[in-house]
């Protein structure tokens, strides 16, 4: 059943949401942010819809039960496109999108396929069972896409403020997700994974709408100079 708290989480997160899409679309920031404004959009919407079910049918009832793992598998996947349009954004001088975007839906389809294929002995409830595995892995490979961004990121010294901080605060989201799922299938009952799916829910929006209220376009990090003695 819940309480005061999960309703007061579910509303500042879709608040959170509401006002980083604004900030983007006030600061004319749209194109270069699409793909995360998509999933923020996506997200609202989909946080009402589970709202309404709720209110109507039961939160524990086969209606949101079945809503809320399709739908937690499509904000999985928008988000993985939104990751991919930080690819864009870092690698956007050498003119490789359209590679980015093959290489996108090709690991897409692999990650499908690898969970069709984990869950095809599974008779019963098959199709849920394969959206849940879905997210599941598509968590886990937007963990190292993620580092790996990131080690990119380091390589070329990028220094744009808010890449960094948005690519920060996603790994930081895909690691406590894909943790959570690892741990969660060890100690299944523990009380202790509804605080963290509310701290998971809340993290990103936050983080997100801090970074687009707060952190001006052209603010550049300061990179540290390497030093080379002189021969």
């Amino acid at each position: 059943m819940l309480g005061p708290a999960d309703y007061l989480v579910w509303a500042i997160v879709a608040l959170l949401e509401v006002c980083a899409v604004v900030s983007v679309i006030r600061q004319r920031s749209l194109k270069k942010y699409f793909t995360l404004v998509l999933y923020l959009c996506i997200a609202v919407l989909v946080d009402s819809a589970r709202y309404a079910i709720l209110a109507t049918s039961g939160y524990r009832s086969q209606h949101y039960f079945y809503f809320y793992y399709y739908s937690d598998a499509v904000l999985t996947i928008v988000l993985f496109f939104a990751l991919i349009g930080l690819y864009s954004r870092v690698f956007a001088d050498m003119g490789i999108g359209k590679y980015l975007r093959a290489g996108t839906v090709l690991l897409l389809a692999a990650t499908a396929g690898i969970s069709y294929y984990m869950v095809n002995s599974s008779s019963d409830k098959f199709v849920t069972h394969f959206v849940d595995e879905i997210s599941q892995n598509l968590y886990f490979v937007g963990v190292l896409l993620t580092y790996l961004l990131w080690a990119a990121m380091m390589k070329t010294r990028e220094n744009r403020t808010r890449v960094v901080q948005l690519v920060l605060s996603l790994g930081i989201y895909f690691s406590a997700y894909a943790g959570s799922y690892a741990l969660h299938n060890m100690y299944p009952h523990l009380e202790i994974w509804r605080y963290v799916a509310h701290f998971m829910s809340l993290w990103l929006p936050l983080s997100w709408a801090y970074t687009f209220v707060k952190v001006p376009e052209e603010s550049r990090m300061a990179t540290a100079s390497v030093l080379v003695p002189n021969q």
